[in-house]
């Protein structure tokens, strides 16, 4: 299986392989600048590196040479909390950590790494032992501020990574635009790797210029204008960002440029979502993915495209539903989680995730394994089914379900006007959920809300990096809230 020193040596050394704000880089250069980079690893003795950078080359060259010196790389994502990151560094052994000023809050201190234009701080650690063949400690954020690293391979790394390139290879993408933070696995695989994989070149400006602050601060006209600036052939977003950008195309009325490819994951999308992303002239496509098996699995195409599921498997990937309706996938899984012995998955890997496969093969996926609710009448109703209704309706940012052992299901919503005075706010819930409800059994419809405190996000520990919301954190946070919901009278419900 290739790795990517030998991905940038295909073809023309001349053509563009990575862009950003005054730089192009070819594939020559940045293949030069990568055994640079891998060579500075080396003479500085790092065995693990963590990286704390925005998204851009200089990332992008850090992660490609770590790689390519066989130096495990723990990509730190921008929104994780002091004492989350403390927690990274200490479970992972990391000895080394690149960023712009250094380490986090150390600006002035470390050492120029060559190859690059971040700086190396040498920290103290222990030695932590990790699965033979690791390459890469990818973590995801958890409800208890704990985060859990998935110890990946060079070989699935690859393996996914080509897999990507030959199911888009009929697209035609010469240039794809990184909208998610690189840490995020989804756009490092599908956004770095793929492309270059298939010799395209990957435009990396700053998050903020394409409309992305922090965790969840997202502006989608700068989306649309960074689209343009760039000539993007694709782009990867998360199912809130495709409303929001969405929404402002549809009411900007006339064409706007658009990417051939706009891959959405992170999160349940839906068909409403999807049919109004596209009668704006958005190429959108529901895809499927977990960090444990390397990211992406499934992915709607052009030509093979069923909206309201999460595509069919890609090459890489096998799919099959087992005992309990459970996701199985096969194909490229992780070593393990760091830490944990014996977590290695053989075989097929259980995902968590219910689902069904149908006549065509298409996955659709039905929530989680471990949030299904059983009502006060006894009906299993999955909540990522009615969110996904919610989050169809325009006034609905985001949505989380509750209602185990409860004769009515309740949602804590946020609004997408956030700013909306409360009167107006609570119309306009009050309606979107009639409606959603008119598509739903009774069983499964919504009858009482809260609005949320805040948005849903990564740096409140609500959500995970891609957006999925984490439902114990969020019930915490609104218990009072949700039980006075509960105490009101039945006249006040959502009919």
């Amino acid at each position: 299986m290739s790795a990517p020193i030998d991905w940038l040596l295909r073809g023309d050394p001349a053509r563009d392989a990575l862009l950003a704000h005054g730089t192009r880089l070819t594939a020559g250069e940045l293949a030069a600048l990568v055994r640079q980079a891998a060579g500075a690893l080396h003479g500085h003795g790092v065995r693990v590196l963590a990286t704390l950078a925005d998204n851009g080359p200089d990332w992008a060259v850090a992660d490609l040479a770590a790689w390519h010196a066989g130096v495990v790389h723990v990509p730190l994502p921008s929104f994780f909390t002091d004492e989350q990151v403390a927690h990274v560094l200490a479970a992972a052994g990391v000895d080394a950590i690149a960023s712009i000023d250094g380490a986090a809050g150390s600006a002035g201190m470390g050492t120029p790494w060559a190859g690059t234009g971040l700086r190396l701080v040498r920290i103290d650690a222990t030695p932590v032992a990790m699965p033979p063949g690791t390459v890469k400690v990818s973590f995801t954020s958890g409800s208890t501020g704990r985060p859990k690293g998935a110890c990946l391979s060079g070989a699935a790394l690859a393996r996914v990574a080509e897999g990507v390139a030959s199911a888009l290879a009929p697209i035609g993408i010469q240039r794809h635009l990184a909208v998610l933070p690189l840490p995020v696995l989804l756009e490092n695989i599908a956004g770095l790797y793929a492309p270059l994989v298939a010799g395209a070149a990957i435009a990396l400006p700053a998050l903020a210029t394409v409309g992305l602050q922090g965790s969840s601060r997202f502006d989608p006209r700068m989306l649309q204008s960074a689209v343009a600036t760039w000539q993007a052939d694709s782009v990867i977003v998360l199912p809130q960002m495709l409303r929001a950008w969405a929404g402002v195309r549809a009411a900007a009325g006339g064409a706007l440029p658009g990417p051939r490819l706009v891959a959405v994951g992170g999160a349940a999308v839906g068909a409403a979502t999807i049919a109004a992303a596209r009668a704006t002239g958005l190429a959108a496509y529901e895809g499927y993915g977990l960090t444990e098996c390397g990211s992406v699995q499934t992915l709607n195409l052009p030509g093979a495209d069923r909206p309201g599921s999460a595509g069919r498997p890609l090459p890489h990937a096998s799919v099959r539903i087992g005992a309990g309706g459970e996701v199985e996938v096969l194909g490229a899984p992780m070593l393990g989680y760091l830490g944990v012995p014996d977590s290695a998955p053989i075989g097929w890997w259980a995902t968590g995730d219910l689902g069904r496969l149908d006549e065509d093969g298409f996955l659709h996926l039905c929530g989680r394994r471990g949030n299904l609710l059983i009502t006060a009448f006894g009906r299993n109703v999955s909540p990522e089914w009615v969110e996904t209704a919610l989050q169809s309706q325009p006034a609905i940012a985001q949505a989380v379900v509750f209602g185990d052992a409860r004769p009515e299901l309740l949602a804590v919503l946020w609004p997408t006007r956030p700013d909306a005075p409360d009167d107006e706010c609570a119309a306009a819930f009050t309606q979107a959920l009639a409606r959603a409800n008119a598509t739903l059994p009774d069983y499964a419809r919504v009858r009482r809300w809260v609005r949320a405190e805040h948005r849903f996000d990564p740096t409140s520990g609500t959500a995970t990096p891609n957006g999925r919301p984490l439902r114990g954190a969020i019930e915490s946070l609104h218990r009072a809230a949700i039980a006075a919901a509960y105490d009101r009278s039945t006249d006040d419900v959502v009919s």
